[in-house]
């Protein structure tokens, strides 16, 4: 590192992140909600998937309501990378996704097992990595710590 992160509080800007993800209908529409949720005062959350699905995982809805109180059936849409704005961070999901056409200042990759189709059991292990994840993106952006 050594460099000063120009997202950290010093550079006073509030950072856009890109959750991205194959079908943009799981992983990556919770952690929208959640970074939206959680870290709404640190960064911007978008989500985004290089082959959309026409709609969000009925299970991701149902639990991240059950869970989180977060409708996201009212708030989110799955889209394709074409409709983001200029992000400053990239965050895929662990579906290896490839995104040459998306810069950014900043990537990393979560390695999340893809719950779709699953028991909620998992569904549940995957939501609670990711607010896990979240919460440590929130610290580290708040720290200066990317870049």
């Amino acid at each position: 590192m050594g460099k000063r992160c120009p997202f950290s509080a010093a550079a006073h800007k509030r950072p856009k992140v890109a959750f991205v993800c194959v079908h943009n209908s799981c992983r990556s529409q919770m952690a929208e909600a959640l970074g939206k949720q959680l870290a709404g005062d640190v960064f911007e959350s978008f989500s985004a998937g290089t082959s959309p699905a026409a709609r969000i995982n009925p299970d991701a809805v149902r639990l991240m309501k059950r869970v989180y109180g977060i409708d996201m059936e009212q708030t989110q849409h799955s889209k394709a990378l074409s409709s983001l704005p200029e992000v400053d961070i990239v965050v895929t999901m662990g579906c290896h996704v490839q995104c040459p056409t998306l810069p950014c200042a900043y990537r990393e990759d979560w390695g999340l097992e893809d719950p779709s189709g699953r028991e909620d059991e998992e569904f549940l292990a995957v939501m609670e990595q990711i607010e896990e994840k979240v919460l440590d993106l929130k610290q580290r952006v708040q720290a200066g710590e990317l870049g």
